[in-house]
């Protein structure tokens, strides 16, 4: 047991990423195996959902597991403490829940002067209350059972050695490659690609956008040192993507608003990692 906990001291994200890709994969594979992807799309919809239900417990397991193996009883209750850490003033709730929105919203709003196909989903869409209820409740879902790993156990182990820049960097590419199957078989199942080819569209999805918002919830949890706050700004980027994103939106026209979104995410970070850190690295 020395031996083990000293190998996850040592390589923490290592570890975590290990036991988390099994636990979130396989559970999508064993979700899949029995009947195959079925050929009906409500079905197949259905799957997907049961499928990415079982990725999601990939993070939590994976967190808990190595959190319980290092630290026990104590762990526990470090992590619960910044679970219910709330108390951490009206502007850091401001900031992780509008961040998402307000950049892409904004990010739409000026593509839309380009083309009409740019256009805030919600603006389009004829059920919005069904649009905002089923958004809301899988930007929870997700930012809960995600950042209970990501944030909850591997952020501070990776942020004892690296700043808060590289630190998000290294997890948020980690965290995209994780994305990989759900985000192609979405794509393959409704043809999100477009004329592009697999191996463009996809680094062009998933290496953008994600690292760059990981960077951000790195730098509100090193103010902060919630891990409520990570969950709800985590939340705040899936459901508000999911409401304003346009379906329409595919192949480079979709890329288009990913690198639009990314450089803009860029420009906050680069404003908001001039700020003071409470902690420093123990390692550069």
């Amino acid at each position: 047991m020395t031996f083990i906990k000293a190998f996850i001291q040592k390589y923490p994200l290592l570890t975590y990423s290990a036991l988390t890709f099994t636990l979130s994969w396989g559970g999508m594979f064993i979700a899949i195996v029995p009947g195959g992807i079925p050929a009906n799309e409500e079905q197949s919809a259905m799957l997907l959902v049961f499928s990415y239900i079982a990725m999601l417990l990939g993070p939590s397991l994976g967190g808990l597991l190595l959190t319980g193996v290092m630290d026990g009883k104590v762990g526990f209750r470090e992590l619960a403490s910044r679970l219910f850490n709330w108390g951490i003033g009206v502007r850091w709730y401001a900031i992780a829940l509008l961040i998402a929105p307000l950049l892409i919203v904004a990010s739409l709003l000026v593509l839309s002067l380009i083309s009409p196909d740019f256009l805030p989903r919600l603006y389009t869409e004829e059920d919005k209350a069904f649009l905002l209820q089923f958004s809301f409740v899988a930007g929870i879902m997700v930012g809960v059972f995600e950042e209970i790993g990501w944030t909850g156990f591997v952020l501070p182990k990776v942020r004892s050695h690296y700043s808060t820049l590289k630190s998000g960097i290294i997890i948020g590419l980690v965290y995209a490659v994780w994305n990989f199957p759900v985000v192609f078989w979405v794509s393959a199942a409704t043809g999100t690609a477009g004329s592009l080819p697999m191996f463009i569209f996809m680094p062009a999805v998933l290496f953008t956008w994600l690292p760059a918002y990981r960077v951000l919830m790195a730098w509100v949890y090193e103010h902060t040192e919630s891990l409520l706050l990570v969950m709800l700004m985590h939340a705040s980027l899936i459901a508000f993507w999911r409401i304003f994103t346009p379906l329409i939106l595919t192949g480079a026209t979709l890329i288009t608003f990913y690198l639009v979104f990314t450089a803009a995410l860029w420009i906050i970070n680069a404003v908001a990692l001039r700020q003071k850190t409470l902690h420093q690295p123990q390692h550069a």
